[in-house]
C-alpha cells in the first residue's frame, strides 16, 4: 500500500520547479518506486495487492492545492496502467479516493488555522466544509477508521474481481455517479 502524500496550501504560482519536483517525487514516483520492486515479485508468486491511497482532489483538483491533486491524479493514471500490466495473475492494482481525512496533518492543520484565527477547531472545521468543500455529504472529516474497510477489503482474498479501479471513500464530495 502506498499511503505517503504531501499536502499543504499553496498558491500555485508561488511553488518552483524544485518544489514540484519534490512533491512529485514524494507523492508519487514513491508509489513508482514500490511499485517497480514488489509488482514482479507478486506476478511470479501469483497473488498480491497494490493497493494507492489517492485522494477525491485526484478529480476534484482543489485551486488552493493544484501540485497535491495533480500527483494523486498520477497515482489513480499509475494503478490503473499497472493493472492492465496484471492480467490472468492474481494481482490487483488499486486505488481508494479518500476524502478529507482527520489525519495528523489535518489536525495539525486545523489547530494551526483556529490558533490563528482565535476560534475553535470545530469552527474551522464547520468553516472548511462550508467554504471549501461544500458538496460534502458528510460535512465532517473523516476517520481513518472509516476508510480503512475499503482497503482492508482491496487488500484481502475478496477483491479478487476489483482490479484497476478507482474506488470512494471520500464522504460524497464527488458529486457525479461514476
Amino acid at each position: 500500500m502506498n499511503n505517503l502524500g504531501v499536502y499543504q496550501v499553496r498558491d500555485f504560482a508561488q511553488i518552483t520547479d524544485a518544489e514540484w519536483s519534490a512533491i512529485i517525487e514524494t507523492n508519487f514516483l514513491s508509489g513508482v518506486r514500490l511499485s517497480r520492486h514488489y509488482l514482479p515479485r507478486m506476478k511470479a508468486a501469483g497473488w498480491g495487492r497494490i493497493i494507492f491511497i489517492s485522494s477525491e482532489s485526484a478529480v476534484n483538483i482543489p485551486v488552493e492545492m493544484i501540485h497535491y491533486g495533480v500527483t494523486k491524479t498520477m497515482q489513480v493514471a499509475l494503478a490503473r496502467g499497472l493493472a492492465e500490466t496484471t492480467a490472468g495473475t492474481g494481482v490487483t492494482v488499486n486505488s481508494v479516493l479518500a476524502g478529507p481525512t482527520r489525519s495528523e496533518g489535518v489536525e495539525k492543520f486545523v489547530a494551526d488555522i483556529a490558533k490563528t484565527k482565535n476560534i475553535t477547531a470545530a469552527e474551522v472545521e464547520q468553516e472548511f466544509f462550508r467554504t471549501v468543500r461544500p458538496s460534502s455529504l458528510l460535512q465532517r472529516f473523516a476517520r481513518p477508521d472509516e476508510v480503512a474497510p475499503l482497503v482492508a477489503f482491496l487488500a484481502s482474498p475478496l477483491s479478487s474481481a476489483t482490479n484497476g479501479a478507482a474506488l470512494r471513500a471520500e464522504g460524497g464530495v464527488l458529486s457525479s455517479l461514476f
